[in-house]
């Protein structure tokens, strides 16, 4: 049942092409769009008034994650089919302290 189940979920991200669209998100059209940008702002001024300062950093934790994964510095990372290990490393280094910032969020301190 296991294999059959994710075998359904990635069948979905197929056919949907999830991963493409990812991929080519226009970030400039869409921080000018206003569809996209006042349910964002609505949200951020929801987590102020909640007064929820873990959500709001987990969310900058994660658009900053998207954003430097658009970087020309992660798109060196690939050298001619191989992962260059002097840059992989860093970025390891930093996705560690983001992990463990999120875990010291979730599960450090109370708000």
């Amino acid at each position: 049942m296991g294999s059959d189940f994710w075998q359904k979920i990635v069948d979905f991200f197929h056919q949907t092409h999830v991963v493409e669209q990812f991929r080519t998100v226009d970030i400039v059209g869409l921080s000018t769009n206003p569809w996209a940008m006042v349910p964002f702002f609505c949200l951020i001024g929801y987590l102020i008034f909640k007064k929820s300062w873990r959500d709001i950093a987990i969310l900058a934790i994660i658009l900053g994650c998207w954003w430097f994964s658009g970087t020309n510095y992660m798109q060196s990372l690939i050298v001619k089919g191989e992962i260059s290990i002097d840059k992989i490393l860093p970025v390891l280094g930093g996705g560690a302290v983001v992990v463990g910032v999120v875990i010291y969020l979730f599960f450090g301190r109370s708000d």
